[in-house]
C-alpha cells in the first residue's frame, strides 16, 4: 500500500488519479453487501466498513477546507491530528477541551455506526467530486502555495493531496479486511 512518502515522489497526476478512483473503488467494495454485513465490526476497537466510509466523508471536507485556506492565505498554520500536546495548547486544545479532529470523537458523536452506508458513500462522492473540481482548477502557482503542517512544517497543495491519496489507500485496506472480518 503506498505510503504519502511513495506519493510525494510520484507525479502529481498520479495522485489525482488515486484521489478521483476512490469512490468507485468503495462503491465496488460494498456491492452486493447487506447494511448489516457493513456495520458489523470485526472487533471492539475496529471500525465497520459502514463507520470508515463515514470517517472519509468527513476526512473529504476537512481536507477541502484545508485546501480552500491554502489558497485564501499566505502559508497558514493547519490544525491537525498529529501534532504534539505542547503545540496544541496554542490552539486552546489541552485538559479538557478535547481535539476538534480526533477521528473516534467523530464517530460517536456523529453516529457512524448508525449511518446508512449507501448515503454516506453519496456524500462522500459528491465532497470528493468538488474537491477534484477545486483541484482541477488549480494554477501552477496555485499548486505551489502552501500550508504549515504542526508537525511535518510546510506542505504544498500538492503535498497534501499526497497525504490524502495515502489515507485513501489506508482505509480502503482497512474496508476490505472490515468486510473480511479481520481486524
Amino acid at each position: 500500500m503506498p505510503t504519502r512518502e511513495d506519493y510525494l515522489r510520484q507525479p502529481l497526476e498520479r495522485r489525482l488519479a488515486r484521489l478521483a478512483g476512490t469512490p468507485d473503488e468503495l462503491t465496488e467494495a460494498i456491492r452486493n453487501r447487506s447494511t448489516a454485513q457493513l456495520a458489523r465490526r470485526p472487533d471492539a476497537t475496529s471500525w465497520s466498513a459502514t463507520e470508515i466510509i463515514c470517517h472519509l466523508r468527513d476526512v473529504e471536507e476537512l481536507f477541502r477546507v484545508r485546501f480552500h485556506t491554502i489558497l485564501a492565505l499566505d502559508d497558514p498554520k493547519i490544525l491537525t491530528f498529529s501534532a504534539e500536546p505542547a503545540l496544541l495548547t496554542t490552539w486552546g486544545i489541552a485538559d479538557r477541551v478535547g481535539h476538534p479532529l480526533d477521528p473516534d470523537r467523530w464517530a460517536e458523536d456523529r453516529q457512524y455506526a448508525r449511518s446508512d452506508p449507501s448515503q454516506a458513500l453519496a456524500a462522500f462522492r459528491r465532497q470528493r467530486t468538488e474537491t477534484r473540481v477545486l483541484l482541477d482548477s488549480l494554477t501552477d502557482a496555485q499548486w505551489r502555495r502552501g500550508g504549515i503542517h504542526l508537525r511535518l512544517g510546510r506542505l504544498t497543495l500538492g503535498d497534501w493531496v499526497a497525504s490524502l491519496a495515502a489515507h485513501d489507500d489506508n482505509h480502503l485496506d482497512q474496508l476490505e479486511r472490515a468486510i473480511d472480518g479481520r481486524a
